[in-house]
């Protein structure tokens, strides 16, 4: 999953006016402040080694000081609008907090501190304030207004229009047309809302946390393998200790045998943020209920509405739509998923209905009767460094003729961060890809991808790109190895980095993977259909330890089990989608007295808990890309982009497959083009027509 660093500062990318810098940075002591100035480091990567705590906040104060005055130079001007002195200028004004900020929230997401986190809650509504004092400043507006109207005969390239009427939208959805007593109101609803996103992520963090379960009792873990009991092993805390991921359901619930030990598991995940010190449910009620009024005050009916303008989706009704679609199919499939997995704990001797924590359990075993498959049997095949750079990297060296070499001479935020510069065919240089793969209590869960520096030819910038993971990391000496689950997260997220590596725009707010949420995950789940390509499955799926290719026969039983358990799979992330489409579509005056209650009845409503066994991928207590990110109303793009990339892929299938040639057209129609276009039309140009939702249906055996 990607994260959006920049939610307060929406599209805007914040470049800076040249003159404006160096004027105010002449009066200040750079060498004591190495956030202050460009680095030095190849493709201006920043440098790890100098950069501490104290840099951040003067430098992250003094970046909003200069696109303050910036900003106010622009909207003051006596010149008449023309699009260098407006949208030109507006695109350049803030280069220093634009490169402040693109390490800082890196470092608050992925290795924060207890520093960090002050600045962080100092700093947000400072961000918001700044957004605001852009979006909301009429005199600015009206230059943009004066510039779109007239937009026809300004004769400008296709890029540059795009980046006009992408501000000129931006104003008009932020709340540029209100009164002024109106944007008063506005302002103070960001301010808060701002602090209470950054407050939720604070709290989720040590929720996590403090939700990890610790067992002194070995046999309670009977199940695990000695490599993984020597990865919990915590000899401080005198026993083993289970980290929560940020999902509902937990990865060893699929391999602990005794029940008490995976109902304690569960329950940790599912109360983590419910009555703990951590609770997050006022803070859940509070943000979607400044939310519904602010969109209220913006003249829509809900959150949903207002958020929903410039996305493929563009209406809520839309979105409930394609759950309606969906949900008759996959709730059958899940119970029947369900009675089947219930007649395995039968047979087992067992006498108990099935739970959440059962479910993985038995369903393992499911699969291992079905189709003779052990997780078991395939992690050794898994190894991270091999899967990346003979799977991931050789996929991409086969489609898009990218190579790669590793970098240790390149600074770095942790020592278990891999840095490796990219190639073009020619030997171009690319960018420099950060991987950030093993779990730790100071990274947020889940996983993600943005940018340290993003790719514009204005600026003659390559891009910086990371992606951040949360894997169970093994104890010193031990192998590196990865759930089949774990290698499909590497490919997805590195095709939010390709997304990002292969941008060509000539603005920076209009690069790479700045398009709407429903089309930002295509290109990172379309990637994921490489890894079990057998062109690559068998060149990266080697033995740890004697270097053996998988077995034809192991590759056929992932593959023949790859609708197992689909019905689970797509009830959970529909029951998810669906709480974030409710949460965001009530009424500024509705009364949410219990956020629980709420969540029952909004999954009873629309039919999505008549499968007792399958709880909702996130719960709304600890639903991080809602109520803490950029998904708020959006996370139902995860599915609408399955649709688009299993469309993508049948395409592939019928084309000639995994092709240099197929491959370099996708990249120049699709991975190319950032946001330079209506993305509809960039979809039906490459594909040749509309998506259809068969191959996903197919996919996920729902046809």
């Amino acid at each position: 999953m990607k994260l959006i660093l920049k939610i307060l500062l929406l599209s805007i990318v914040v470049t800076s006016c040249q003159k404006n810098q160096k004027d105010t940075l002449s009066n200040m002591n750079t060498e004591t402040n190495p956030l202050l100035s460009e680095s030095n480091l190849p493709y201006f990567a920043p440098d790890f080694n100098s950069i501490k705590n104290k840099h951040f906040k003067p430098a992250l104060l003094e970046g909003i000081k200069q696109q303050k005055l910036a900003v106010e130079k622009i909207a003051n001007s006596n010149e008449t609008p023309t699009f260098d002195n407006t949208i030109l200028a507006l695109e350049k004004s803030g280069a220093l907090l634009d490169r402040v900020s693109n390490v800082f929230y890196a470092l608050t997401s992925a290795h924060t501190n207890d520093s960090i986190k002050i600045i962080q809650e100092e700093i947000a509504p400072k961000l918001s304030e700044l957004n605001d004092a852009i979006y909301l400043n009429g005199e600015l507006f009206n230059r943009v207004k004066e510039l779109y109207n007239k937009k026809d005969s300004l004769k400008l390239d296709s890029e540059s229009l795009k980046l006009l009427e992408n501000y000129f939208e931006n104003f008009e959805i932020a709340g540029a047309n209100l009164s002024p007593d109106k944007k008063e109101i506005l302002k103070k609803y960001n301010t808060e809302l701002a602090t209470l996103t950054t407050k939720f992520n604070q709290t989720l963090l040590e929720a996590n946390n403090a939700g990890a379960i610790l067992i002194t009792n070995q046999e309670e873990l009977e199940g695990l393998s000695d490599s993984q009991l020597k990865s919990l092993k915590d000899t401080a805390k005198g026993g083993w200790v289970i980290p929560l991921q940020n999902t509902t359901q937990q990865p060893l619930l699929q391999s602990l045998t005794n029940r008490k030990t995976r109902e304690k598991i569960f329950m940790s995940s599912w109360k983590r943020a419910d009555g703990t010190e951590n609770d997050t449910k006022n803070i859940i009620k509070e943000i979607a209920k400044i939310r519904a009024s602010k969109a209220a005050l913006l003249g829509f009916n809900n959150y949903a509405e207002w958020s929903l303008q410039k996305t493929m989706a563009k209406k809520p009704e839309n979105v409930f739509n394609m759950f309606k679609g969906l949900i008759p199919a996959a709730t059958k499939k899940a119970q029947n998923e369900s009675d089947e997995i219930q007649k395995m704990i039968t047979a087992k001797g067992e006498d108990f209905t099935l739970e959440p924590w059962d479910w993985n359990y038995y369903a393992e075993m499911v699969r291992k009767a079905k189709y003779d498959l052990d997780e078991e049997q395939i992690k050794p095949y898994f190894q991270l460094k091999t899967v990346l750079e003979k799977g991931v990297f050789y996929a991409a060296e086969k489609l898009y003729g990218i190579t790669f070499k590793q970098r240790t001479d390149i600074p770095v935020y942790h020592e278990d961060v891999l840095v490796y510069e990219l190639f073009e065919e020619n030997g171009d240089q690319l960018g420099l890809f950060y991987g950030d793969f093993f779990a730790r209590s100071s990274k947020r869960g889940g996983a993600w991808m943005s940018n340290f520096v993003t790719q514009s030819k204005l600026y003659n910038k390559k891009p910086v790109i990371y992606n951040v993971c949360n894997f169970s990391k093994p104890i010193q000496g031990e192998p590196e190895l990865l759930t089949f689950d774990d290698v499909m997260t590497m490919f997805h997220e590195f095709g939010h980095a390709l997304h990002g590596f292969f941008a060509n725009q000539q603005y920076p707010s209009l690069s790479g993977t700045s398009v709407a949420r429903d089309f930002v995950e295509f290109p990172s789940q379309f990637n994921e259909n490489w890894a079990l390509h057998p062109d690559i499955l068998k060149n990266y799926a080697l033995h740890y330890d004697s270097g053996q290719s998988i077995p034809q026969s192991l590759i056929d039983k992932i593959k023949k089990s790859g609708t197992f358990n689909q019905g689970y799979s797509l009830t959970e992330n529909l029951a998810a989608s669906n709480l974030d489409m409710q949460w965001h579509t009530i009424n500024a005056d509705d009364d949410i007295s219990d956020a629980n209650d709420f969540e029952k009845e909004a999954l009873r409503t629309t039919k999505l808990d008549v499968v007792h066994a399958v709880p909702p991928r996130y719960r709304s207590t600890y639903f991080s890309h809602i109520f803490g990110s950029g998904y708020a109303a959006g996370y139902y793009s995860y599915l609408w982009t399955e649709m688009l990339h299993h469309d993508a892929y049948n395409w592939f299938e019928n084309n000639g497959g995994l092709t240099r040639e197929n491959g370099q057209r996708f990249r120049n129609m699709i991975l190319s083009r950032g946001n330079t276009i209506n993305l509809d039309q960039m979809y039906r140009d490459w594909r040749g027509g509309d998506p259809k939702i068969e191959p996903m249906l197919k996919a996920r055996g729902l046809q």
